[in-house]
């Protein structure tokens, strides 16, 4: 197990990262990142788990109900 953690240099840093990484890692990014486009859709598509920067409780909940799923998945 790993957690890889990306300083991008702009929002393609994230779709390039869909295709380096391995198919059972899980990519977690901002919700804002959403909105911008087709590049936010293709991160929608691609399995991107987006959450709110901006509410603490709510993006503790996503990255805790993650975890739930990795874990009983064995991702």
């Amino acid at each position: 197990p790993a957690v890889i953690l990306s300083n991008h240099q702009s929002v393609l840093d994230m779709m390039g990262l869909m295709e380096v990484l391995p198919d059972n890692c899980v990519q977690v990014g901002k919700k804002e990142l959403m909105y911008m486009g087709s590049v936010g859709l293709i991160m929608y598509l691609g399995g991107v788990i987006f959450i709110n920067r901006k509410s603490t409780s709510s993006a503790k909940m996503v990255m805790s109900e993650v975890a739930k799923t990795m874990v009983a998945e064995n991702v």
